[in-house]
């Protein structure tokens, strides 16, 4: 079955930088389009990066854009988020999962999510 393990989050002051890991089984994961969501308080999930199958980054929301890198190993089945001079509004839980493409979307393409990994960003 599938598992998809995030970690990597953490407390951080405005400005750091965190690197997030998301280690993924039971995945033809190098044939698979790979985001990573987040999903704040009182808020909506939404999508936040998304790779190609080749490692390639196609889509930032364009808040994080120039300041998050996604990558992938397709030999370490792991999907990464490198994110840097993270901002209050940052603060989420960050949720890893392969992705498609529904009109303006970026969804879950699978039918699970793992247990996400808190990020804190402090003023």
């Amino acid at each position: 079955q599938v598992q998809l393990v995030e970690s990597g989050g953490g407390l951080v002051q405005a400005g750091g930088s965190l690197r997030l890991s998301c280690a993924t089984s039971g995945l033809a994961f190098r044939l698979r389009l790979m985001g990573w969501f987040r999903q704040a308080p009182g808020k909506e999930r939404e999508s936040v990066a998304v790779v190609t199958t080749s490692g390639n980054s196609l889509y930032y929301i364009d808040s994080v854009k120039s300041r998050f890198t996604i990558s992938r190993d397709n030999a370490k089945n792991t999907v990464y988020l490198q994110m840097n001079s993270l901002k209050p509004e940052d603060a989420a839980v960050y949720y890893c999962a392969p992705v498609y493409r529904d009109n303006s979307s970026w969804r879950n393409a699978g039918t699970i999510w793992g247990q996400g990994t808190p990020v804190t960003v402090s003023s």
